[in-house]
């Protein structure tokens, strides 16, 4: 019996390992100590079940990983945008650090697979646990930075995380319209005006489309499911088209 316990837990361990290979691969990221990488994956529950065998489990690479997340993706925001406040700043970040977030990202690179549990976790449902899965992710990082520095943290996050900050995920907490406000005061430029162009659609599924103009001068157009919404929209157009005139990153 106990030798077939024994043959199924080295069949077990080579399918991890081929799974930590694979992975690898797929990420285009080598780890020199590939025992960093084990780590960043093994939860406390695998380590309590495997007391013979000296395996650390993943929590002060979290710990490390959530200072390491929380800057690189400052700094990303930071050079971003230039006119943002200290406040949107902040409030930015929280929604790309936080759990749903880090839980989404972990889902994208299929990390779950990857996680070395206790038995009692993985039949309670351990490997897609929201928490766990956050914790994995900034595990992962601290790991990453720990085996490859900085500059490969941030190449990390160049091909998972800041596309999708690029692409306005997370337009949904930040403030165009005040910054569009801040961007012409800056410049001295003129006066902003707003203006409901279209409202179309039933009631319950309402939507609109607003235009920003400068003097006079459109902008942008943005289509939302409020008239906030649109008008969001619309700063961030007039944002972009705005930058892009004047040469702004």
């Amino acid at each position: 019996m106990r030798k077939n316990n024994n043959e199924r837990e080295t069949v077990a361990a080579r399918a991890k390992e081929n799974l930590f290979k694979e992975f690898q691969a797929r990420i285009g990221i080598q780890f020199t100590d590939e025992k960093l990488l084990k780590q960043a994956f093994t939860h406390s529950s695998y380590v309590n079940e495997h007391r013979r065998k000296l395996f650390e489990d993943n929590e002060r690479l979290e710990f490390l990983g959530d200072a390491v997340l929380e800057l690189t993706v400052s700094k990303f925001l930071f050079k971003k945008y230039p006119m943002m406040s200290e406040g949107e700043l902040t409030k930015l970040r929280a929604a790309i650090v936080c759990e749903p977030s880090l839980v989404s990202f972990a889902n994208e690179l299929s990390f779950g697979k990857l996680i070395l549990l206790g038995k009692g976790e993985e039949m309670t449902g351990g490997r897609t646990r929201p928490a766990l899965l956050a914790d994995v992710f900034e595990a992962f990082i601290g790991a990453l930075y720990l085996d490859k520095g900085i500059d490969s943290v941030v190449g990390f996050l160049e091909k998972t995380i800041f596309p999708k900050i690029d692409s306005g995920a997370f337009s949904h907490v930040m403030d165009y319209k005040s910054q569009l406000q801040e961007y012409v005061q800056r410049d001295g430029t003129g006066t902003i005006e707003y203006k409901v162009l279209q409202e179309k659609g039933p009631a319950h599924n309402r939507e609109f489309v607003s235009r920003v103009s400068l003097n006079g001068d459109e902008l942008g157009v943005g289509t939302g499911r409020s008239k906030k919404e649109a008008e969001q929209l619309a700063a961030q157009m007039a944002l972009t088209q705005l930058r892009l005139k004047q040469g702004d990153s």
